[in-house]
């Protein structure tokens, strides 16, 4: 089975990959660390501008769905149940359709999603409450395949869970949308 995962920034992706690999033996392949191996690669910062910036430079030199492509060759490689992890434009979400995948979205409050990146200790998450939502705006591309458009993504979802409570809740809300 493959699994793609999207969601806003900050929204428990992580969460529900790491309970897929606990709870049901998934092998986890992460578009952040694919796109932070090419960001090191270029000697670039690692943060959230430079992740958009070389993630979006893939797509228009490699196609819309190259991390996913490359991603998804990594995970046939080692066999079994896969979830790939995040999903950034709705290119991505209907790659992983084609390959017989299920996509999951990821979302919560703006506020909560803000203070969980503060949390989070990334230094790619240093940023304002204000600037964090001036980068969602900025990273809406309806027009162009190959940039980021996280939230025509989570609308492509097969599902969307609210991440909005605590661990035990998206474990069940995760199990009720699991295909079987």
């Amino acid at each position: 089975m493959i699994i793609g995962i999207t969601g806003s920034f900050g929204a428990g992706k992580g969460e529900v990959v790491e309970y897929l690999k606990k709870a049901h033996d998934f092998s986890h392949y992460s578009a952040s660390g694919f796109i932070t191996e090419e960001i090191l690669r270029r000697s670039l910062p690692v943060d959230r501008d430079n992740m958009t910036a070389v993630a979006n430079d893939l797509r228009l030199k490699h196609g819309p769905s190259y991390v996913v492509d490359s991603l998804y060759a990594r995970a046939q490689a080692a066999g079994g149940n896969v979830v790939i992890e995040s999903l950034r434009a709705p290119a991505e979400v209907a790659r992983i359709r084609e390959l017989g995948g299920f996509v999951i979205g990821v979302d919560a409050p703006a506020q909560l999603r803000y203070d969980r990146a503060v949390k989070r200790g990334s230094e790619k998450d240093a940023v304002t409450f204000d600037y964090f939502l001036a980068q969602e705006k900025r990273e809406q591309n309806p027009d162009d395949p190959t940039k980021q458009n996280i939230f025509e993504a989570l609308k492509l979802s097969d599902v969307v869970i609210q991440n909005d409570d605590t661990l035990e809740v998206l474990a069940q809300r995760i199990e009720k949308i699991l295909p079987s």
